[in-house]
């Protein structure tokens, strides 16, 4: 039978009562007849673009004029499940994006090319949107319900969800029309499946029912081997956004297959890729326990791959791996406060402070200063009073950091006024043989916010002031008032009240 007769036939019989005899329903060929000569006919290479485009609008007609009954039947049999996901993967297949070489690193063709595909995206989006929505309707059905329709959903679910996942956000191969069809068939799809959320629909409801995670993985997973994953520009952002979604306690399960991957995409040559495959890691840090992580020397070869990126020049990646090392750095070792007065040897937590601040001392670039500024504080408050270790180049950071404005934010600055305020927290009784240059380098940092005529806004100016007047007063504490006596001096010769001020709060401390 002919597509168009049949679509008629599928559009009469969804007209008649259900009592009434009408036509037979054994005009109509069975429904895994039909699906399998699409399926021929999609799979086939010698139909033209449009011939394909035309069909895929039949095809979008007919689960919209299907009966529920026929598609489905009353008790699917094997046979009709795999053809119905076959349709949906030589759907999907139809709709790929052409495979790049081992190294390259962007798609063929550019432009030409992420027309073509967002076109049959569109196309293909607009056909599984029908059968999702069929598939929605059926599970109403006294006939049919969920008993019948669930093997469907799980069949199809997967490759549905890599479909949408791959379009669903702005990329060089969208446009807004496949976004948006991408977009509408993901909720469609999470709302059949009777979830209220893509996290829910891939980790499950409660922690003891197995979302459709490990569908997907298994999907994804010959796409992402040494050999394969860079050949699809789209697995690795499919890999990364669907990862984030799913959170503990749920993830540990799928820790073998997730962990890979990461490392395998942080170990790339592009920055880009770099950071995509340290923010995976990062999620996986923050969603696996300890315990887990420890098994195998998992955790080692995790800090060791993050370790070896600290040699970057990148300051997106900088950051991205400081942050991720902040959370791993518990997992790798005891509290300082945890280990024995007698025995304290060097740490993972040494090693990353001591290479970072080597880096620190002699970068000059401002945007790679900003980085390692804003992480420092942690760093400080992690090593807690053992920060003593690394005092006499982390005064020459401070010191050398603070001579420098580095533009309307002062990000830098800011950063290394946080640190050394919890440096003199915790390494108090190290702080008077250092005074005098820290004494100097704060009053030099308050003199130049006050004379500085750029477009620094006040809030910045007023954050400096303040960030350098706590750790004056904090210096003062710890020497029992000598900042004080040194700074009445300054205090009656200065003529700025804004300084002033400043000192007078020091000097009122108690």
């Amino acid at each position: 039978m002919e597509l168009s007769s049949l679509l008629a036939s599928l559009k009469l019989e969804s007209q008649q009562e259900p009592g009434d005899p009408g036509q037979p329903g054994s005009s109509i060929p069975p429904a895994p007849q039909v699906l399998s000569q699409l399926l021929l006919l999609l799979s086939g290479g010698g139909a033209c673009s449009s011939t394909k485009a035309g069909m895929l609008r039949d095809l979008s007609t007919l689960f919209q004029a299907a009966d529920c009954q026929w598609l489905f039947g009353g008790a699917l049999p094997p046979p009709s499940l795999k053809v119905l996901g076959d349709v949906v993967r030589a759907l999907s297949c139809y709709a790929a994006l052409p495979k790049l070489e081992q190294d390259a690193g962007d798609l063929p063709g550019h432009n030409a090319c992420y027309t073509a595909v967002a076109e049959r995206v569109a196309d293909v989006g607009l056909v599984l949107l029908s059968l999702v929505a069929k598939v929605e309707a059926a599970k109403g059905l006294a006939l049919l319900g969920p008993t019948v329709v669930d093997p469907v959903l799980r069949d199809v679910a997967g490759p549905i969800y890599v479909f949408a996942a791959t379009h669903c956000m702005k990329r060089p191969w969208t446009s807004p029309r496949s976004q948006s069809v991408a977009q509408e068939l993901l909720a469609s799809l999470v709302r059949a499946a009777g979830c209220g959320s893509v996290a829910e629909f891939l980790q499950g409801t409660n922690e003891d029912e197995a979302g459709r995670f490990a569908a997907v993985m298994g999907l994804l997973k010959p796409q992402l081997t040494k050999e394969t994953w860079r050949c699809n520009p789209a697995t690795k952002h499919v890999f990364s956004q669907t990862l984030r979604q799913v959170t503990r306690p749920w993830l540990s399960r799928y820790l073998e297959s997730v962990l890979p991957p990461s490392l395998l995409i942080s170990d790339d040559y592009r920055e880009e890729n770099k950071i995509l495959g340290v923010l995976c890691l990062h999620h996986i840090i923050l969603n696996v326990p300890a315990a887990e992580l420890c098994q195998f020397n998992r955790a080692q070869v995790v800090y060791h791959a993050l370790y070896n990126h600290l040699y970057s020049r990148e300051a997106q990646l900088i950051q991205v791996v400081l942050l991720c090392l902040l959370d791993l750095l518990p997992v790798l070792e005891k509290s300082p406060q945890q280990l024995s007065k007698e025995t304290r040897p060097a740490t993972p937590s040494d090693e990353v402070l001591q290479l970072v601040l080597t880096h620190m001392e002699a970068e000059h670039r401002l945007v790679l200063r900003r980085a390692y500024a804003h992480t420092l504080p942690a760093f400080v408050e992690r090593h807690g009073i053992l920060i003593a270790r690394h005092l006499k180049r982390l005064e020459r950071v401070i010191v050398a950091y603070l001579e420098i404005c580095d533009g309307p934010e002062e990000e830098a600055r800011l950063g290394i006024l946080e640190t050394l305020k919890c440096t003199i927290q915790h390494a108090w009784p190290r702080m008077l043989c250092r005074l005098s240059v820290l004494l100097k380098a704060l009053l030099r940092v308050m003199w130049d916010v006050q004379t500085d005529t750029s477009l620094t806004p006040e809030t910045v100016k007023t954050a400096l002031l303040q960030g350098a007047t706590d750790c004056l007063i904090l210096l003062d504490r710890c020497s029992e008032g000598q900042v004080k006596i040194l700074l009445d001096g300054i205090y009656h010769s200065c003529e700025d009240n804004t300084m002033r001020e400043c000192i007078r709060r020091v000097q009122e401390d108690t």
